[in-house]
């Protein structure tokens, strides 16, 4: 069932199906990816970096990096094509998180994971009672 949103670009009110955005704002972004894509097909311009493809068709960075993540723009064909990671602003090619982060993060949640499995286990100690004899006099 469609559900009434607000476009995040323009905040217009439109019926929301799978995108995020309006027709109008989508007709444009459309628009803006042709004239990215027919910039970068002609061969000069296939080592375009996102700055250069910037100045030369006015098209957002913003824009550029979403047709990225969305692979619409694939780095294969264009090579110098990347964006930053959302961490450390390294240069990417897919995903959110270079691979530094990614270990890093990695390393965190094992970590996390053997503090936590510490913590139970102090826990189950903390429980457990035990009952002392006098040892019988013979």
């Amino acid at each position: 069932m469609a559900e009434l949103a607000n476009c995040t670009r323009c905040d217009v009110v439109f019926v929301k199906h799978t995108r995020d955005i309006c027709h109008d704002c989508q007709k444009s972004e459309e628009d803006a990816y042709q004239t990215v894509y027919q910039f970068l097909t002609i061969r000069k311009n296939r080592e375009a970096t996102i700055p250069e493809i910037v100045e030369a068709t006015g098209v957002e960075e913003k824009l550029l990096i979403k047709f990225l993540k969305e692979k619409r723009l694939q780095p294969s064909q264009f090579p110098k094509l990347s964006y930053p990671c959302e961490k450390c602003d390294t240069p990417i090619v897919s995903g959110k998180l270079c691979y530094k982060c990614t270990e890093e993060l990695r390393e965190d949640l094992e970590r996390y994971e053997v503090s936590e499995k510490r913590k139970k286990e102090q826990e189950k100690r903390r429980h457990t009672y035990y009952v002392m004899r006098d040892q019988e006099k013979s």
